[in-house]
C-alpha cells in the first residue's frame, strides 16, 4: 500500500501541490472499527471522488482519482481500463481489497 508521503509526492509531480487534505480524508477510517485495514471500500471510488469535489474542489477530484488507482493497482486492479468502482457496494462486489 503506499504510503500517505508516496500519494503526496505523486499527487505533486502530476498536480503540482501534494493535496495532504485529500489523502488524510479518503484514509480516514484506516484502522478504524469495523473497518479496520479494509478502509478503502468506504471513499476508494466515483462516489468519494464525487465527495473529494465537493469538499475540496475540483482539482482536489484528480488527486483523488491518482490515489485510489495507486491503491488499487497494490491491490491487483490491472490497468485503467478495468471496471471503476462506483460505490461501497460496487468496491465489494469486485472483491477489492
Amino acid at each position: 500500500m503506499p504510503t500517505f508521503e508516496e500519494h503526496c509526492e505523486d499527487a505533486r509531480e502530476v498536480l503540482g501541490r501534494d493535496f495532504a487534505e485529500v489523502h488524510r480524508w479518503l484514509d480516514a477510517f484506516h484502522g478504524q472499527q469495523p473497518y479496520g485495514t479494509r478502509h478503502r471500500r468506504v471513499r476508494h471510488h466515483e462516489y468519494g471522488i464525487a465527495e473529494v469535489i465537493e469538499l475540496f474542489g475540483e482539482e482536489a477530484g484528480l488527486a483523488a482519482r491518482l490515489h485510489i488507482v495507486s491503491d488499487l493497482k497494490k491491490d491487483g486492479w490491472k490497468t485503467e481500463e478495468n471496471h471503476f468502482p462506483k460505490n461501497e457496494e460496487d468496491f465489494v462486489k469486485m472483491g477489492l481489497w
